[in-house]
């Protein structure tokens, strides 16, 4: 199993991305979304602290912060992850996915939380 996990760095602006497979990427199975995790289970120095903000299952299917578990519901949705009404008031019954890592999940989305000694830019320069 593996994961791409996207990191974005707030102080500066980017977000870098990272493919996590093996051992590395059973330790995320069971996070929830505003859990705050060690730099090394993404390959990070052991100084950077991580928090998970999100992510979208194998068919795009965005994960909610609201709704409990590793489910894929139906939900009535005014606004907020996984739609955008195009007019005030409207809503639509919009297929997300719970707030639980489960091996469904593709794509995480996480923010530096704590900077470490090296900057980001400097570990991913050689990569891409």
């Amino acid at each position: 199993m593996e994961f791409k996990v996207v990191i974005s760095d707030p102080s500066t602006g980017l977000a870098y991305q990272k493919v996590i497979s093996g051992a590395n990427a059973n330790k995320l199975i069971g996070k929830r979304i505003g859990d705050v995790i060690n730099g090394t289970i993404v390959e990070l120095p052991p100084d950077y602290e991580l928090k998970i903000c999100g992510g979208s299952d194998k068919d795009g299917v965005p994960m909610r912060k609201d709704l409990p578990g590793t489910v894929r519901r139906r939900l009535l949705l005014g606004g907020g992850i996984g739609y955008k009404p195009r007019e005030y008031g409207m809503r639509r019954k919009k297929m997300v996915r719970g707030n639980v890592i489960s091996r469904d999940i593709i794509q995480i989305n996480m923010k530096v939380e704590k900077q470490g000694k090296v900057p980001l830019a400097e570990f991913f320069k050689d990569k891409g």
